[in-house]
């Protein structure tokens, strides 16, 4: 053995590392970067949570804490105990919270506490992103995914079961507040509630909320049926003849036998997708030709129909609170968000829109069979026709096309490469903040590997 020539190896060493933290990184590291971009952000509101007067514990430095999360999130780690232990065994995690180690409840409160600043990091990034030129809007392409919820299908309850449940669960809430009356007195409290109870209590939270949620939403049926009705009868009124075809039933705010909502999160919904139904929400973005993301959102609605004047604004209100005066210029869409009152509601000033009337395959068999139309646009083609006909133009297609490449490969960059296909928090607010720190660590990666960043 005498004779090899190995490195020694000594796990005595009293110090392995250099005594700074800047030479534990190479200078272009993707933590370094992230650290420059916090530095450029405006964080008063992270900061509007504590305290200004010196008392109490001390906290993590906020600005670490949206360090850390923006390059765990970068990174596609999400999960807060995965997180903690990066931050003990990692040298960027190191480097990013100056050898702290915040605890994965203490990581969890502050994505928590802090829900809205956390969405509003989007337009922090987008902001550096423009400075460094890399947001050009000439073309942009909406997009919609579907996004599992943290919770399961099988978690729905119809509204006649949550009813029974809610019941139980308060009778036997009567029960144990009798027993721990005997126990205690009325008017002790006793311990703490054991944390079996605890959990039970959340449940029953839950509950009501899946129960309160199917009752507005019959609420609101009942409502509409109502103004249906009305609306028939100040006709038949009008016109002094009965309308044809069968009257509309009266108005019922009860819940129907089949409703159903999740007990685990309320708030979320069942979405069909191309390989089945999954418990979630619908997941929005706008995104340019450069694949630089520039608006999104998250919604409960089932389709993305509703969606495309909600995410035109949005993107017009994020550039222009990124400093960027371009507007675009056409918007892309699928057939997903084809509606001809989305046509006929359209802003003359906005963006040229070039939405498929049906599914892509269909479009390229139409274009093979018919080719692109010739002469003058016939005057009474209805508001469908006219847009299958301008997709079928040499122009028309030419831009359509390229929405296949500019916004589903951001969603399967992030659903796969990032693992970010899911969301790890409840209720609609914490995932549509979830979803746009999701999308705002995507633009950075991109300024990240352009070597553009304005202070580099």
């Amino acid at each position: 053995m005498s004779g090899h020539n190995f490195r020694p190896l000594d796990r005595d060493q009293d110090y392995l590392f250099p005594p700074s933290l800047k030479e534990w990184l190479p200078e272009g590291d993707l933590a370094w970067f992230i650290l420059d971009a916090v530095s450029q952000m405006e964080l008063e509101a992270f900061y509007a949570r504590y305290r200004a007067d010196g008392w109490g514990n001390a906290a993590y430095e906020p600005s670490m804490m949206v360090g850390l999360l923006l390059y765990a999130y970068c990174l596609g780690e999400r999960s807060s105990r995965r997180i903690e232990r990066l931050c003990e065994r990692d040298i960027a995690f190191r480097v990013i919270t100056a050898n702290q180690v915040p605890d994965h409840s203490t990581i969890a409160r502050f994505r928590k506490d802090n829900e809205e600043a956390l969405a509003a990091l989007f337009t922090e990034v987008l902001r550096l992103c423009a400075e460094a030129g890399l947001v050009k809007v000439g073309v942009v392409a909406l997009d919609g995914t579907k996004m599992k919820a943290n919770a399961s299908l099988e978690a729905n309850r119809t509204y006649s079961s949550i009813e029974e449940e809610v019941r139980r669960m308060l009778e036997e809430a009567q029960i144990q507040d009798r027993e721990e009356d005997q126990i205690y007195g009325s008017d002790r409290r006793g311990d703490e509630l054991p944390e079996d109870l605890q959990d039970r209590g959340e449940r029953l939270l839950r509950l009501k909320q899946a129960k309160e949620r199917l009752e507005s939403e019959a609420s609101e049926e009942a409502a509409r049926q109502a103004e249906k009705i009305e609306k028939r009868a100040q006709e038949e009124k009008k016109t002094g003849r009965k309308k044809r075809g069968r009257k509309p039933k009266a108005p019922d705010d009860t819940p129907q036998t089949g409703a159903r909502a999740n007990i685990t999160d309320p708030e979320s919904r069942i979405l069909k997708t191309r390989t089945g139904y999954l418990q979630g929400y619908n997941a929005q973005a706008a995104v340019t030709r450069d694949q630089m993301i520039v608006s999104a959102d998250v919604t409960q609605e089932e389709n993305d129909v509703q969606q495309l004047h909600p995410m035109l604004e949005q993107t017009q209100e994020e550039l222009s609170a990124a400093g960027v005066k371009e507007t675009p210029g056409v918007a892309l869409a699928d057939a997903g968000y084809w509606s001809e009152s989305n046509i006929a509601q359209a802003d003359p000033e906005g963006p040229e829109l070039l939405i498929a009337t049906t599914k892509d395959w269909k479009q390229r068999k139409a274009l093979r069979e018919k080719g692109p139309p010739r002469g003058r646009i016939p005057k009474d083609l209805s508001l469908r026709d006219r847009m299958e006909r301008k997709l079928r133009t040499k122009r028309g297609w030419g831009l359509y096309r390229q929405r296949g490449w500019i916004a589903e490969p951001v969603f399967g960059h992030t659903k796969h490469e990032r693992r970010c296909d899911r969301f790890l928090r409840r209720g609609h607010a914490a995932a549509r903040s979830e979803w746009r720190l999701m999308m705002a660590t995507h633009n950075p990666l991109k300024l990240w590997r352009s070597g553009q960043a304005a202070w580099a």
